[in-house]
């Protein structure tokens, strides 16, 4: 049975693909910049037999027939660029790049999804279908490795009608999956501003626009674009995370810089907030006599599971890892370029838990010490193979 075959074979390669994961998690690359992480996954696919290409510069993508290999097309993705993050965590495979860390799981991704293409494609005589998998690049920067992948055809020859990825959980234990219908994470899309007015010193203020001033006063009120705007039922964030403006105690500057980002599950409302905010924004500056520059730059869009296909998923991870270790993923107002595939064929966009609180592996995602129990590996390359043949 090919379900056992697939579970021994994660089992038997575990280590071997746990010796993959600490080479990429020690050479960690940025955005678009993951020239050596591309080499290394075309290498490891040559090795396996699996032939491939490269697309968007460090993407690839390889090709495994099985039997009646026009039957079905499935796609199964992987994101393998890392983050601007210093790794505090004391481990022999600790990052080597100064300020570049996998802290948010791509490293695991990229390993599960290449012991995926090795199994699969050692099984293909018992599976029917073709399966492409997919190695992107660029999920953490826009405008997003997966709508660069879209435009090269990604999509295209052969089309895969339904599209899977998998993501780590550090609140969820190791050995557990988490699935969800519909709605799963949130757009996000990029604010930048630019207020400049009079400077002058800060003894006199009343000769001064008070651009620091000004800029708080229009935060604290564009908070009203949540509150009093959106729906209540409808999740949204607007967060300004930099506020950045002089460089001394007594002078009042000519300039602050802000950044920010909105997030929300509605893509309808989303657009409706970008112009309230640039109303608001830009009617309160000048009202106090100032002048603002306003540039949202479009994000991601919501991360849409369809439902069919999840469904069909999620009884299939029911039916390999049995149904103590599967739940439901919670909604997140994170984002994921994940959500431009669903734009244009059915996508599941599942959780792997990779917690260990005994072992101290606790720490979230895009922090300093986030880390994996490893064993979790092994749950993950036979999850992926496992959906990847099983659904239709």
């Amino acid at each position: 049975m090919i379900q056992e075959k697939i579970k021994s074979l994660s089992k038997q390669y575990l280590h071997e693909f746990m010796d993959v994961r600490h080479h990429i998690h020690a050479n960690p690359e940025l955005s678009y910049k993951e020239f050596n992480t591309s080499a290394f996954i075309q290498q490891k696919l040559t090795e396996f037999g699996v032939p491939f290409e490269v697309k968007a510069t460090t993407g690839v993508v390889a090709i495994i027939k099985g039997k009646n290999p026009d039957k079905k097309v499935i796609a199964l993705r992987a994101d393998m660029d890392a983050l601007p993050i210093q790794e505090e965590n004391n481990v022999t495979y600790r990052s080597t790049i100064e300020g570049v860390m996998h802290a948010c799981g791509h490293d695991v991704h990229t390993t599960c999804l290449l012991g995926t293409a090795k199994i699969l494609n050692e099984l293909k005589a018992e599976w029917e279908g073709t399966i492409k998998l997919i190695f992107q690049p660029g999920e953490e920067k826009n405008p997003g490795g997966a709508s660069i992948l879209i435009r090269e055809k990604v999509l295209e020859n052969p089309a895969p009608t339904k599209i899977i990825a998998m993501h780590v959980n550090p609140s969820l234990d190791y050995g557990k999956f988490s699935f969800r219908k519909g709605k799963v994470m949130a757009s996000a899309d990029e604010i930048y501003m630019t207020i400049k007015g009079k400077g002058g010193h800060a003894a006199a203020p009343h000769l001064t626009q008070d651009i620091i001033l000004i800029a708080s006063e229009m935060i604290v009120s564009l908070q009203q674009v949540v509150s009093r705007n959106a729906n209540p039922l409808i999740p949204s964030v607007l967060s300004f995370c930099s506020f950045q403006a002089g460089n001394a105690t007594n002078i009042i500057p000519s300039e602050v810089r802000l950044m920010g980002t909105f997030r929300t599950l509605d893509e309808n409302w989303r657009y409706k907030a970008h112009e309230i905010i640039h109303h608001h924004a830009k009617g309160l500056v000048e009202t106090l006599g100032a002048e603002i520059d306003i540039k949202i730059d479009i994000g991601y869009p919501c991360v849409i599971n369809d439902d069919e296909l999840t469904e069909m998923a999620w009884n299939f991870a029911r039916e390999y890892m049995g149904e103590e270790n599967i739940e439901e993923t919670e909604v997140r107002m994170g984002a994921e370029d994940f959500g431009y595939y669903t734009q244009h064929i059915p996508g599941c966009f599942f959780r792997l838990g990779v917690r260990n609180e005994a072992e101290g592996i606790v720490h979230n995602v895009h922090t300093p010490t986030f880390n994996i129990d490893e064993r979790a590996i092994e749950y993950g390359i036979g999850m992926m193979s496992w959906l990847g043949v099983s659904v239709d």
